[in-house]
């Protein structure tokens, strides 16, 4: 039934029209405390976000192998790492809607996306961090504070990474 709740959640998300790089609609609060959860990676090993967390900046992308707008905003994301990659630490967190790991490697192992792949099979991430659909963002500082969310294929994220990623 979560699965149900959430894809009704990602399609009334990509379907209800044009979100703001910038303006916060949902999703966790800006300013609060990121959570830190452990989500599996696609090998089904464990990886406690909480030991990056506070430690140094993290993105976070909720995305999908099916997910048009992830697809549209790679390469800003993968300029973003090429840009901050060495600063910051990247995660690709998959809501796992429509989704089996095998279909999730096939897809790492073609595009290369530029981030640790992770794979969310019980929602504990996607319920922790409130991902509203796929596409979003979440930019954490070196304090454990979110200091970005948002959605959709145009975000400016080296502008909130280069104050993030700042000595």
């Amino acid at each position: 039934m979560t699965r149900w709740l959430y894809l009704g959640a990602v399609l009334g998300g990509l379907l209800g029209g044009p979100t703001s790089a910038w303006g916060q609609e949902s999703g966790l609060p800006v300013g609060s405390r990121a959570p830190a959860v452990v989500v599996k990676d696609l090998d089904g090993k464990p990886v406690d976000l909480g030991s990056y967390l506070g430690r140094q900046p993290v993105l976070l992308e909720f995305w999908a192998t099916w997910c048009e707008v992830c697809e549209a905003l790679l390469p800003t994301v993968e300029a973003a790492h090429r840009a901050y990659g060495d600063r910051v630490a990247f995660f690709g967190v998959n809501v796992t809607v429509n989704q089996t790991p095998e279909r999730v490697r096939k897809y790492v192992d073609s595009r290369h996306p530029p981030f640790r792949t992770l794979y969310d099979a019980d929602g504990d991430a996607v319920r922790a961090y409130a991902a509203p659909t796929t596409s979003y963002i979440v930019i954490v500082d070196r304090a454990g504070t979110v200091r970005y969310t948002g959605t959709g294929a145009s975000q400016d994220l080296a502008a909130v990474l280069r104050t993030v990623a700042a000595p």
